[in-house]
């Protein structure tokens, strides 16, 4: 499933989409919320300020991954399907972007280890390091890094959940092109 602001398939790409870091950023916020009562959607998209319907299709493709539960009526909403030490970062990522895929980053379609572009040694152990930071991060060794992070800011002055807010989904063919320029 495509959503809006994902790059197509022929893309390349050498980041996160929008639809990979709202994601993680929603597990994070149902991790750090949710241990006790789910939480509904229009609250997870109210405290990350991403858009409800953006945010209900993600929070959905992660329950049909098995990373998020769900449940229907006045005491439904989403918990981690696992405890976040299970949930690696990878594990998040992968019902919208395939890190395994490694792309010429110079958008070359011949680009080899026989044939490599002038950017494949340096990106493929830039690749390599992404996969192995993706598959051994948890949510839970985030979660402990956003606890461990000491404030110097008096209290009046921090934004709420700063760590987890950005401007928005990235919308269009706009953003896309954004995207995907080196």
């Amino acid at each position: 499933m495509q959503f809006a602001g994902s790059p197509s398939p022929d893309t390349p790409r050498m980041f996160l989409s929008g639809t990979t870091q709202y994601a993680i950023r929603a597990v994070i916020h149902v991790a750090e919320h949710a241990a006790d009562e789910p939480l509904r959607v229009d609250d997870i998209a109210a405290a990350l300020d991403v858009p409800r319907n953006y945010l209900s299709k993600t929070l959905h493709q992660l329950v049909r991954a098995g990373v998020l539960k769900s449940g229907r009526g006045p005491r439904g909403g989403f918990q981690l399907a696992e405890p976040p030490d299970a949930l690696t970062l990878a594990r998040v990522a992968a019902p919208f972007d395939d890190l395994a895929n490694r792309q010429c980053l110079l958008g070359r379609a011949t680009c080899t280890s026989r044939r490599p572009c002038s950017a494949h040694g340096r990106w493929e152990s830039i690749s390599t390091q992404m996969l192995t930071f993706f598959g051994h991060t948890t949510i839970a060794d985030l979660m402990a890094e956003i606890a461990e992070r000491p404030s110097t800011a008096p209290v009046h002055d921090r934004p709420p959940a700063a760590s987890l807010r950005t401007s928005g989904p990235p919308r269009g063919r706009t953003a896309r092109r954004a995207r995907a320029a080196p």
